[in-house]
């Protein structure tokens, strides 16, 4: 019979250390839940002042580009280069 009591007795501390270990990694999936929880909070209040700040970029480059006079356009180079020259240079001596 002692036998028998010694069986029951490791079985019963072997109980107690899984159960232990158990409660500790369900404490530790919590912690873990817990910090996804406020890594993704986070996330998510920077995204959202991300997107508020690049609509106000837009709108004020809108509004600069509608305050902005418009620039005229300039010549092409090829534009004033002098027909009678072969190489188009502009400023290069005419060819006789």
């Amino acid at each position: 019979m002692s036998t028998s009591n010694a069986r029951e007795a490791s079985r019963t501390r072997a109980q107690s250390h899984f159960q232990a270990s158990e409660r500790r990694d369900d404490l530790v999936r919590q912690e873990i839940e817990k910090e996804r929880a406020a890594v993704n909070a986070k996330t998510a209040k920077l995204r959202t002042l991300r997107l508020a700040r690049e609509e106000e970029e837009r709108k004020a480059a809108e509004i600069r580009a509608a305050e902005k006079p418009p620039t005229r356009k300039r010549k092409s180079a090829s534009a004033n280069a002098n027909p009678n020259n072969a190489n188009g240079a502009p400023g290069a001596p005419e060819s006789a």
